[in-house]
């Protein structure tokens, strides 16, 4: 397995960055719900929910990783892994809020 030279690196840029995120998916909840987007708005709003859940716990595996020398680099890649599902989610809620029509 390859190691890295630092570990807190990646945890460094993984864990403020997740944390912005989950500010992002509140926001566009919200602005789901201003838009009174119907059905294809329930489930936008019930993915961005779950993507937020994801981001907290990329946020916590992270701040984990910073702090535990012997798995550092394990926890890291969990925290990536999440990271990435996470905007891959994003991606998706986005674009339904976008060819949402009425």
């Amino acid at each position: 397995m390859k190691t890295r030279e630092s570990p807190v690196s990646l945890a460094g840029h993984i864990l403020p960055t997740s944390a912005t995120m989950v500010g992002v998916c509140v926001t566009a909840i919200g602005i789901v719900r201003l838009m009174h987007a119907g059905t294809v708005g329930y489930y936008v709003d019930k993915l961005l929910a779950i993507d937020s859940i994801l981001f907290v716990g990329c946020s916590v595996i992270s701040f984990a990783s910073a702090r535990m020398n012997s798995r550092a680099v394990q926890l890291e890649t969990v925290a990536e892994s999440l990271f990435l599902v996470g905007l891959f989610l994003l991606g998706i809620a986005s674009v339904f809020m976008v060819f949402n029509t009425k």
